[in-house]
């Protein structure tokens, strides 16, 4: 009796498992599922997938089969003699060794030949991109066009783009599963890694990943991909090639609904036109396009948290002009560099020329919204574990160092801090 209802609760297990699992599967959202390619190197990818998941369920099917036939067979009954032996049977030792080998090569065939297709150069006029990873962001270079930026890569759809990969610091991995495969990203070596976006993916945005652990924020370092018209590219290529210019300041939040910021942050007033030259380039539309946030869909919206405590004063309103004094004078300049701004010429963090057109902070764990980027200022260590950028807020706790930050330390107040946002917000 006891077996009877150990059985019965395993089926009862069973079955709402299945029923969990069939009911995930019926879900057709999957932004982040390698299962649907929307590239040439994903396509081979997901070739190679399939056959090998097909030989391994026939193989798996055809064992099963022949082991439960043995076993009802040959199961012992009463006043039954000793079955016919087969031990060193040299027809069957043959057998069992060809049937494995031909298995192998159907397997060995398909995979050699997807090695050679993703392992081979990318095609000439490929979009060149140098990717480098560091803990815990992304930087990326345009060399064709002398452009710089972090954490979000735009790509024109029907062009293929040769990634060459190298990291600053510890391995990393760079990933965008509905493109392209994971590659590693490593110290003492380039590696490579080519796709060409589907031009049904104009218009389009993709969550890239690390998929290397590399210490305590590797699972916050995330990129942005937005698969854009040729001409859309060729616009945001000439906006980025500009140096920075004061402009409108963006939404204080993206789509998918308006975000709440947890806690009242600065408003922001700036002085000066929109930087939007009139000038456009090859594509026709001006220079400068940006993919519209409106049409960010939910996936790709962060919805970091914000740790306990962490506060900054209300009422507050920034000043750009003031913002930019602050900032030059800061430890800012000491890590990030902004065309424009002479002074700004740091290597270590990201370039911040068109900080304030990009979707996300801190490497995807934010949006780039002025009351995430006043908190990120005041102690980007308590909102992202261990990151190199030091806490700037006067008075804050400095997880990293274990000490408050001071005024002689360089600590920022709230109005400062207030003031660098409104300049960083409007360099677009």
């Amino acid at each position: 009796m006891k077996g009877t209802d150990r059985l019965r609760r395993l089926a009862s297990y069973a079955f709402f498992a299945a029923l969990a699992v069939a009911a995930v599967s019926c879900n057709e959202a999957h932004p982040n599922s390698t299962l649907v390619p929307h590239s040439d190197f994903g396509r081979e990818i997901d070739f190679l997938w399939n056959r090998l998941l097909l030989l391994g369920t026939i193989v798996f099917v055809l064992v099963e089969g022949v082991l439960i036939f043995i076993v009802i067979k040959y199961r012992r009954r009463e006043n039954q003699p000793t079955p016919p032996q087969t031990h060193g049977s040299t027809k069957l030792e043959i057998t069992w060794t060809l049937i494995p080998a031909v298995i192998l090569v159907f397997i060995a065939v398909p995979t050699v030949r997807t090695i050679f297709i993703t392992q081979a150069q990318a095609a000439p006029g490929s979009l060149n991109i140098d990717v480098t990873g560091h803990q815990w962001w992304w930087e990326f270079r345009y060399p064709d066009y002398g452009v710089t930026t972090a954490n979000e890569i735009y790509l024109p759809v029907g062009r293929t783009v040769n990634f060459r990969l190298r990291s600053a610091d510890v391995i990393h991995s760079f990933w965008t599963p509905q493109l392209g495969g994971k590659r590693d990203v490593i110290t003492n070596r380039t590696n490579y890694l080519w796709y060409t976006p589907d031009s049904s993916t104009a218009s389009s945005v993709w969550n890239g990943f690390c998929v290397e652990y590399c210490g305590s924020s590797h699972a916050n370092m995330r990129f942005r991909v937005f698969t854009v018209t040729p001409e859309q590219f060729a616009s945001w290529v000439a906006g980025q090639k500009l140096s920075a210019r004061f402009g409108a300041v963006g939404p204080a939040a993206p789509t998918g609904g308006p975000i709440p910021p947890p806690h009242e942050g600065p408003a922001v007033s700036t002085p000066g036109g929109p930087n939007m030259p009139t000038q456009a380039p090859a594509g026709g539309l001006p220079a400068g396009y940006i993919f519209p946030r409106e049409k960010i869909p939910e996936y790709a919206v962060p919805h970091g948290p914000i740790p306990p405590g962490l506060k900054f004063t209300p009422g507050l309103t920034g000043n750009a002009a003031r913002g930019k004094q602050v900032f030059s004078g800061a430890a800012c300049i000491g890590c990030h560099s902004i065309a424009g701004n002479p002074v700004a010429m740091g290597v270590t963090g990201p370039n911040l020329t068109h900080v304030g057109s990009r979707s996300t902070l801190a490497a995807g764990r934010f949006p780039n919204a002025a009351a995430y980027m006043a908190l990120w200022i005041k102690n980007a260590r308590a909102m992202k574990p261990e990151v190199i950028m030091p806490t700037l807020g006067l008075d804050e706790y400095d997880p990293v160092l274990k000490a408050k930050v001071t005024a002689a330390t360089g600590g920022l107040t709230d109005q400062q801090i207030a003031d660098i946002v409104a300049y960083l917000t409007a360099l677009k």
